[in-house]
């Protein structure tokens, strides 16, 4: 008897701590800063009135994306992401971190959230590195979706990046389903 009690309390614990590992949903760690889009420093936010668009300029990275009037007044959540190594003696550790930027809406608030727009950015090498299977930033069984590339840099989608499906993932889904980034050579 000692001992499913024993086996009770090992798979209880366990299921709780595999829980609070997927709550996180992309999978992602590391700092949050939320930046208000007008003071952010490595963009810039310029409407285009002859079609009711939004456009996001991000210098630091090389890429514009275009969003639709309804997500004026954005902000800009600067995380990083985790590549954990696959194999090898470094297998389970972190090996590589990089930026990963969430557009988020402007009806967002904490008491109510709302779907944000994530971009990942790897090096064209982390891409390589990551493609190849070298490190993983995520549960899920496939990478990130290329959203676009400069340079320098990979610009890409977490994979099941929506799979809670908050409130306004539809309309995210409609924004990416009409390739709303542009990857430039505009760096400061």
């Amino acid at each position: 008897m000692k001992r499913f009690g024993f086996y009770l309390i090992t798979l209880v614990l366990g299921l709780g701590i595999l829980t609070a590992g997927c709550a996180n949903n992309d999978q992602m760690n590391g700092t949050n800063q939320e930046t208000n889009q007008t003071g952010q420093t490595n963009g810039s936010n310029e409407a285009n009135e002859d079609n009711n668009l939004v456009i996001y300029q991000n210098t630091v990275y090389g890429f514009n994306f275009t969003l639709p009037d309804s997500w004026k007044g954005y902000s800009i959540v600067t995380e990083q992401w985790e590549g954990i190594a696959v194999d090898g003696p470094q297998s389970g550790q972190v090996i590589e971190m990089g930026q990963l930027i969430r557009i988020r809406h402007p009806l967002w608030t904490s008491e109510q959230s709302r779907q944000d727009i994530p971009i990942m950015i790897f090096t064209l090498d982390q891409w390589t590195d990551l493609l190849n299977e070298k490190f993983s930033v995520g549960a899920a069984p496939m990478p990130p979706s290329e959203l676009g590339r400069n340079s320098r840099y990979v610009l890409a989608l977490p994979a099941r990046y929506n799979y809670a499906f908050p409130e306004g993932f539809e309309e995210v889904e409609d924004i990416l389903a009409n390739s709303p980034l542009e990857a430039t050579e505009n760096f400061k």
